[in-house]
């Protein structure tokens, strides 16, 4: 009887389950974006946002909720009810890398929420200073092994992607940079373009303007193969450096939501990016839809630890 029951029980669940699939949406879903308005994710969002009200029939809402490097808005998503009501966005900080930096985060992003799909991957650019002398990655890594602790790169805070990815090239190519953290892109890029800083990796919307102005030089990607977007920009990789860095945004959702309705979720934001509207607006910011299944983000994540944690070890970067 005790067995029976069981099963019972497990069959109202998914029946449960998937009425609530057909009916999703049947009232406003917030949209929890942890970065600042403006920000890549918060762009991105809105652009899904506005798709969906088209496609779905009711509001979709984005919040903005910033802080701690984007673990405060990702743990207000694993800790909201797991309805389909609250899904949220975030990036390989929040989800992979800072479990290598932080001895202690507020939520477990193994545990405490699901993967939804990866939305977009943006190509980071590796920079140089216009009066650098330097015209690609092999004049660069030749500068900075003539003269070791001459030269600092810049990023946008202390075990960022940029960090990151900065690090790695250095470790590739044996020579020794000194790493100045800044609050933001464009604070970075400032620096860059003084030449406070003589390098930097950063999103390649940061740094594109400066290139057509003539004040920097964009003379690589971190991206596995050239980007249709920049066809003309060699990757690192292609330069002799084996470094990979792109930028993405995946989709997330509490832990315990419904499978059928992380589902209509996925199908309903795949169709999203994948729309026309939505590419075109996306192709101007030179990022590209993704829209993969929850197994192939997961192997995202996964692919990110196993490439950031020896460089964070022999680098000995740790937060907290």
């Amino acid at each position: 009887m005790k067995r029976l029951a069981v099963i019972v029980f497990a069959a109202l669940v998914a029946l449960g389950g998937s009425a609530a699939a057909q009916d999703w949406p049947l009232r406003t879903v917030r949209l929890i974006v942890p970065f600042g308005p403006g920000s890549t994710p918060d762009l991105i969002a809105r652009m899904i946002a506005e798709r969906l009200q088209q496609t779905q029939g009711q509001t979709f809402i984005v919040e903005n909720k910033a802080g701690a490097g984007g673990m405060t808005g990702t743990d207000a998503v694993a800790k909201a009810d797991p309805d389909g009501y609250t899904i949220g966005i975030s990036i390989g900080g929040p989800l992979a890398i800072n479990t290598l930096l932080f001895s202690k985060m507020p939520y477990d992003p193994f545990k405490d929420l699901a993967l939804v799909t990866m939305l977009t991957l943006q190509h980071a650019a590796l920079a140089v200073p216009a009066n650098l002398g330097v015209n690609n990655v092999a004049e660069l890594v030749a500068l900075i092994k003539r003269d070791p602790d001459k030269y600092n790169f810049g990023s946008i805070g202390n075990g960022s992607l940029s960090h990151l990815a900065m690090e790695a090239i250095a470790i590739k190519s044996g020579a020794k940079l000194v790493h100045l953290p800044f609050a933001s892109s464009p604070q970075a890029m400032t620096a860059l373009i003084r030449n406070d800083v003589q390098m930097v990796v950063m999103p390649a919307t940061s740094v594109l303007p400066h290139v057509q102005a003539g004040t920097v030089k964009l003379i690589a990607i971190t991206s596995p193969k050239r980007s249709a977007l920049l066809p003309d920009v060699p990757t690192l990789k292609e330069s002799g450096i084996d470094v990979e860095a792109d930028l993405w945004n995946g989709l997330i959702a509490p832990a315990g939501t419904p499978q059928p309705v992380l589902n209509k979720i996925h199908r309903a934001v795949s169709e999203a990016i994948h729309s026309k509207d939505v590419k075109d607006k996306l192709a101007v910011q030179l990022m590209e839809p993704v829209g993969n299944t929850p197994a192939e983000f997961k192997a995202q994540i996964d692919s990110d630890l196993a490439r950031w944690a020896p460089v964070i070890k022999q680098a000995g970067i740790k937060v907290n």
